[in-house]
């Protein structure tokens, strides 16, 4: 399993490091035995298709959306507004598209376009009887998001 986890942290730790401009660190990987609660503001959501199925979303706070969006663009933001959900379904996106190119040795892959969810404590549900859904919590600054992953071979 760690051989398909390994190139989600390598990916989002590389992204947030050339393309949002700050250091994050990965804590340990976890399976979700059933709808993660927390208290996210908005997640981005990717599905893959092909010789595998699934998808990688990456939840964060309102707060530390906001935060993010706002070093990418250089502009400050209060709300979730429309560049926000721009910046986080950009990010989901490079990352779903790096992984994918590290993974071609394994599986060919089709990833669709990034699905935006907010609202306050929103929680993604997982098919969990088919596929095992991962959380890989990340620390940046003094504040926490979590990349999920669900992929099952086909």
């Amino acid at each position: 399993m760690e051989q398909y986890i390994q190139p989600f942290i390598d990916v989002c730790v590389s992204v947030f490091k050339e393309f949002v401009g700050c250091e994050i660190k990965a804590e340990r990987p976890y399976f979700i035995k059933h709808p993660d609660a927390n208290n996210w503001g908005i997640s981005a959501v990717i599905g893959f298709t092909g010789e595998a199925r699934g998808a990688v979303v990456i939840s964060l706070k309102k707060d530390l959306a906001i935060r993010l969006t706002d070093m990418l663009t250089d502009h400050h933001h209060t709300t979730l507004d429309d560049e926000v959900t721009d910046a986080i379904g950009e990010i989901v996106n490079i990352i779903a598209g790096n992984v994918k190119r590290n993974l071609e040795e394994e599986f060919r892959l089709v990833i669709s376009l990034p699905t935006i969810i907010h609202g306050d404590n929103h929680v993604i549900g997982w098919q969990t009887t088919q596929t095992r859904a991962i959380c890989i919590p990340f620390k940046i600054f003094n504040d926490s998001f979590c990349l999920y992953i669900a992929l099952e071979a086909q």
